[in-house]
Order: structure tokens, then C-alpha cells, then sequence
């Protein structure tokens, strides 16, 4: 739903996506964006659309500033949303490594040498 919002690319969904995002939600009645959901998201928007990572970071920023849309874990996506806008690294390893130390690890373990040289990670 999130992606057809965005995209507005398929008429009839993109349609129902946006009466609903911009008529029938509000503050009072917010919708639930998951941590995995913003994630698909990030990924569909650049492999499937070909946007590149400061585009998808100014679409994180406006869905964090929705009022009616409430995401999980909003900090760290904010802050993966930045590291994107700056080339720091993936959106799903910037998120990965705070979720990490949010639930009490030290390190997140990866064979993925890009992701090891963020400060959350080290390699195996």
C-alpha cells in the first residue's frame, strides 16, 4: 500500500492508497507502518523504481512526518534514513546494527564487508 501511495503507478490501487493515506486517516486514526514494511519499501523503491538513495531518504523523512502513519522503531529509522542521505550505507544495515544495541548487544556479527565498517558491526 505504501509503495503504491508513493509510486502512484497502478491507477486503481494508487487511487485506494491515497484515499486513504490523505482522506480517511488522521492523528486520531493513524495507520501502523512496521520496521519490516519501511524496509520492503526502501528496497522496492530502489531496485524496482531506480531511485536513488537521496530520493528514498526525502520519502523515509516525509512518511516520518505524517501524522497519521506511525512507524516502529521511528528513532532508528530516522537515523538509518540519514546515514542513506549521506551515503553511509544501506538503509536495512544502518536499521540493523541500533536495533541491535536497542535490544542489548554489543555487535552485530556479519560476513558483509560493507555493512562491517558501520560502528555497530563487526566482521566475522
Amino acid at each position: 500500500m505504501l509503495v503504491r501511495y508513493l509510486a502512484q503507478d497502478d491507477p486503481a490501487q494508487s487511487g485506494r492508497a491515497t484515499d486513504l493515506i490523505e482522506r480517511r486517516l488522521s492523528e486520531r486514526d493513524p495507520r501502523f507502518i512496521s520496521i519490516v514494511a519501511m524496509v520492503e519499501t526502501v528496497w522496492v523503491l530502489q531496485h524496482a523504481y531506480n531511485l536513488t538513495s537521496p530520493a528514498v531518504a526525502a520519502v523515509i523523512e516525509r512518511t516520518l512526518q505524517a501524522g497519521a502513519l506511525i512507524v516502529e522503531n521511528e528513532q532508528e529509522v530516522f537515523t538509518a534514513m540519514i546515514a542513506l542521505k549521506e551515503g553511509q550505507g544501506s538503509f536495512a544495515d544502518v536499521l540493523i546494527g541500533p536495533l541491535g544495541s536497542k535490544a542489548g548487544c554489543s555487535v552485530t556479527v556479519t560476513f558483509d564487508r560493507s555493512a562491517s565498517r558501520l560502528s555497530d558491526f563487526e566482521l566475522l
